[in-house]
């Protein structure tokens, strides 16, 4: 974007990534926009501009992530179509997306990092063998699946090869923790690895919920998930005494579409991987003693 004249005083500004900038007359760039021009209608006009660029590019990111979690198909051509758009490119390169057929299924061994995406030609990877290849409807590929981490083999492998390649990923895919169902999780249908977390307000865990986006409904922080086209939900238990009165974490559990807690042997790799992540990530915001030790 070029520079902009504002109304008066010779300042000129411009928008750099999602920074308004400004120059002075003597065509100097100052550290910040002077308190003057803070309602001149150029500066609010790229201010709301530099907005809506950053609340894209979140929204961009955070679609990406459901599509992972939720182990959703992507059809190559809205790829092509989003790939133009700095935001979408920045949240979809680098990710590892492998080839889905006609029966639904992908296909992990043809995986490879996204690096281009075009109308005619489809996406441009780089396979796990470091060769640049093509995936589109010319290769029988209408979709592609972004896997989560936890479905690829040779996970630590693929780490060091990203390292490699020096990958830069906008989503979190392959740096991505991962959590994986342990045999004494058994034949019960909560577990309670997380329970008993100690926090000095209800408010304070739900609202670490809400800040990690995470919806909050009935005492449970609750995270939406699709595993082998089966719509499920995690839950954890974070209380619904009042906002203001001490609460405790409870039992992580997974919910059928009809509200039904599942035992914990029909829970998926992704769903167990997504729900555990959900626990851990408000349980560490629990209240720790001067001790140091966690409650």
């Amino acid at each position: 974007m070029g520079w902009i004249d504002t109304e008066g005083g010779g300042y000129a500004v411009t928008l750099e990534g999602t920074k308004v900038l400004c120059r002075n007359a003597a065509g100097r760039t100052l550290k910040q926009v002077p308190a003057k021009l803070k309602d001149d209608p150029e500066v609010v006009r790229l201010r709301q501009l530099a907005e809506w660029l950053e609340r894209h590019e979140r929204e961009c990111r955070e679609q990406v992530d459901v599509w992972l979690v939720r182990s959703l198909p992507v059809p190559v051509a809205l790829l092509a179509r989003v790939w133009p758009d700095p935001a979408w490119r920045a949240a979809l390169r680098d990710l590892v997306v492998a080839p889905v057929g006609a029966d639904g299924a992908a296909d992990v061994a043809r995986a490879g990092f996204l690096r281009d995406a075009d109308p005619e030609r489809g996406l441009g990877v780089v396979d796990l063998d470091g060769d640049s290849v093509r995936l589109g409807p010319a290769q029988g590929v209408e979709s592609v699946l972004i896997p989560h981490p936890v479905l690829l083999d040779d996970l630590d492998e693929l780490r060091e090869f990203a390292a490699e390649l020096a990958v830069e990923q906008g989503a979190e895919q392959l740096f991505r923790e991962v959590w994986r169902r342990p045999e004494e999780a058994g034949e019960a249908d909560e577990w309670r690895a997380y329970a008993d977390g100690k926090f000095a307000e209800l408010r304070h865990a739900t609202a670490r919920a809400t800040q990690l986006g995470y919806r909050v409904r009935g005492g449970h922080a609750v995270c939406p998930l699709v595993e082998d086209g089966r719509a499920l939900e995690a839950a954890y238990w974070l209380g619904e005494d009042y906002p203001e009165a001490e609460g405790w974490t409870g039992s992580l559990e997974w919910r059928d579409r009809l509200g039904r807690r599942l035992p914990l042997t029909e829970v998926g790799p992704v769903a167990w991987s997504e729900g555990e992540r959900m626990a851990a990530l408000v349980y560490a915001g629990r209240v720790v003693d001067e001790e140091g030790d966690a409650r």
